[in-house]
């Protein structure tokens, strides 16, 4: 007996799973998981309660849903390290992914760092399988660096939490930093600003002990 191939999504179907997503990025992000409703999804995604209810089965896989993504593309910069480049380049361009990633998707970077705030009741077991093993891999990396004397003797984990909480402010102070400074010139000021730190701070001393000359 043949078995009965599932249906293909079609072309609006995969429309308005993406209207509701993207809705739903925003809702979130702005109201949080408690105060979005799933009447204020549908009516920003343009579509009808019972048509959303049709796609997802309520509000907390719509949550999950978006988190999860987001999740992926959160990793994506980390998983770029690479470990047979050139130490403190690869640092500095996983800086500025990551500072790029915070000014060019704030409602992202928002909706993530609430989930964590709240002890991320949602995510936690995506953290443990997908964050925890890439981290400890990333950290690794970074301690060989420095034992092979390519890298300033730095704390891994820490460093990563640093480069996070320095390029993230950017996403979660969006309105701060707006009345405070020039919003056209935000990006390439920030990552001067970075890269001159953290290529201090990484850069390992000269072994002769004579300080390299000034650029």
């Amino acid at each position: 007996m043949s078995q009965i191939k599932p249906k293909k999504t079609s072309r609006i179907q995969m429309r308005n799973r993406r209207l509701i997503l993207n809705a739903a990025l925003e809702i979130f992000s702005r109201d949080g998981f408690g105060g979005a409703t799933l009447d204020a999804i549908a009516a920003n995604a343009g579509l009808s309660k019972p048509n959303l209810l049709y796609y997802f089965e309520g509000k907390t896989e719509i949550y999950v849903t978006v988190l999860s993504q987001l999740m992926e593309t959160w990793l994506d910069p980390l998983v770029e390290l690479d470990s047979t480049g050139d130490p403190v380049e690869e640092l500095l361009g996983y800086v500025r992914r990551k500072l790029d990633m915070s000014i060019e998707m704030p409602r992202e970077s928002k909706l993530f760092a609430g989930e964590i705030i709240q002890g991320a009741p949602q995510m936690k077991p995506r953290l443990q399988s997908d964050l925890k093993p890439l981290f400890d891999q990333k950290c690794a990396v970074i301690q060989t660096w420095i034992d092979e004397g390519r890298l300033a003797p730095v704390d891994p984990a820490h460093l990563l939490f640093s480069i996070w909480s320095n390029t993230q402010h950017y996403a979660d102070f969006e309105a701060q930093i707006g009345v405070l400074l020039d919003a056209k010139n935000i990006q390439p000021r920030a990552m001067r600003h970075l890269e001159q730190m953290y290529r201090q701070l990484l850069t390992p001393p000269d072994p002769s002990g004579v300080a390299a000359p000034p650029d």
